[in-house]
């Protein structure tokens, strides 16, 4: 199924079997997210605010196979999540952000796809510095300038969204595993 809306992703994911906790998690980080997209608008980037939105709803799918990756460490679900996925008729392009989420160190990657890791480091006001700095070049690059220029109103974003990473913990918290 062809994802168009957040809404249909949410939909996917309980019918493939999500928990609430995890349900909840990926709303969570949708927060997180809409603070970054709505920050790009304002800069006038050019990128896909709808891949953003569907990547983080979707990027820990294979939890759902792996439910004790929701709670503790373990890379199985990413692999497990983009086939599932693909699988289901889900945009590849959708479906890899079950990987890129996690391995954002590797390969070249997206605006949205790095957008898609900074929210779900940030949502829980975990700060990545690498991964950040990932985000901040190559948006500097889109806009023709030098990767400092973009760093203050980057940096002051993620931290406003870290700063309410331990209240989003709590309501994250609040949801038990079903």
């Amino acid at each position: 199924m062809m994802l168009k809306t957040t809404t249909e992703a949410y939909q996917l994911l309980s019918r493939l079997g999500a928990s609430e906790r995890l349900l909840t998690h990926v709303k969570l980080v949708g927060e997180a997210a809409e603070i970054l997209i709505s920050k790009f608008e304002n800069m006038d980037l050019q990128f896909d605010a709808n891949l953003i939105r569907l990547g983080v709803a979707i990027h820990d799918a294979g939890k759902i196979l792996h439910p004790n990756e929701l709670d503790g460490p373990g890379s199985l679900h990413e692999p497990a999540g983009e086939k599932m996925l693909l699988d289901h008729g889900v945009q590849k392009i959708v479906a890899r952000c079950c990987i890129t989420h996690a391995q954002w160190q590797h390969g070249d990657l997206s605006l949205e796809e790095l957008s898609v890791a900074a929210a779900d480091k940030l949502w829980k006001g975990k700060r990545e510095a690498e991964l950040e700095l990932k985000l901040i070049e190559t948006i500097a690059i889109q806009k023709q300038v030098d990767q400092w220029d973009m760093f203050t109103a980057l940096d002051d974003v993620f931290e406003a969204i870290a700063a309410d990473g331990t209240e989003r913990l709590q309501r994250s918290s609040h949801v038990t595993i079903s």
